[in-house]
């Protein structure tokens, strides 16, 4: 299927790995120009190295910015005025309990998780709707509609990035630029695979996911750690041309965790 994202400029914010870099690479096999961000060149330079192994052809722009500060949005925005794909990957997570997330804690994920999507949308968004062409997607968490106890400040930044996008959704009305959440549950990230091979030790990496899956995560449907490509792909999706009619909307991409039926 051509998903329509010839000549799109895209930038994936936190794209040097994880779950941004799938992103970058599934976006960048639909023939989109796509800008791999991260926090230092290192980072980018090495990102762009690994796709370009993948996908030689791979249209790639760097972009050493840390989105997460007023400083590193505005260098990106500097560098990269205009851009047709905006998609909000940057986040940041940790397991403290609910009386050990001091203030700082709590104002460090809401600047990094909320203000770096906020920022960049504020200024992207402005163009695109100018242009009357366009996508925006935020990407959140299972975590926003299923909290977590001991990740009571990074559930409310990913519930937030909720009502962020069908505010922004709300101000497309009548035009071809969309808004839209993504809602990943657990992936196969090098952090997760760590944090599990931790919690199970001396398993093979293969038996710790199926324990954790069947002692931590029984809800999911497809019993298994999520592969960061099949996020990546949603994400492309959404942000083609044939995902027109889908704006303000909340995906999950959750393999089935999430027991609520909307």
């Amino acid at each position: 299927m051509n998903i329509k994202l010839d000549k799109k400029l895209a930038l994936v914010t936190a794209s040097s790995n994880g779950i941004g870099l799938e992103i970058a690479k599934s976006l960048a096999r639909e023939n989109a120009t796509v800008i791999i961000n991260g926090r230092s060149q290192k980072s980018v330079d090495a990102a762009i190295s690994a796709i370009k192994k993948e996908l030689p052809d791979a249209s790639l722009l760097p972009l050493a910015a840390d989105n997460g500060t007023v400083a590193g949005a505005e260098a990106t925005i500097k560098q990269y005025p205009h851009v047709d794909i905006l998609v909000n990957n940057l986040g940041i997570y940790e397991a403290v309990g609910f009386f050990d997330e001091t203030d700082e804690a709590w104002f460090r994920l809401f600047e990094v998780n909320i203000m770096s999507g906020v920022r960049l949308s504020r200024h992207y968004l402005r163009g695109m709707l100018q242009k009357n062409d366009g996508r925006i997607v935020f990407i959140s968490s299972e975590s926003a509609v299923s909290p977590a106890p001991e990740m009571a400040h990074y559930s409310a930044t990913k519930a937030m990035q909720l009502s962020i996008s069908r505010s922004l959704a709300e101000l497309t009305k009548g035009s071809k630029v969309t808004v839209n959440c993504v809602l990943p549950g657990s992936t196969k990230t090098e952090g997760v695979a760590t944090f599990i091979g931790n919690v199970f030790p001396g398993l093979s990496p293969e038996e710790a996911e199926r324990k954790f899956m069947v002692e931590n995560r029984p809800t999911s449907l497809i019993q298994r750690l999520i592969n960061p490509s099949e996020i990546g792909d949603t994400v492309a999706f959404v942000c083609g041309g044939k995902a027109s009619a889908i704006n303000g909307a909340t995906i999950r991409v959750d393999g089935g965790l999430v027991r609520n039926i909307i």
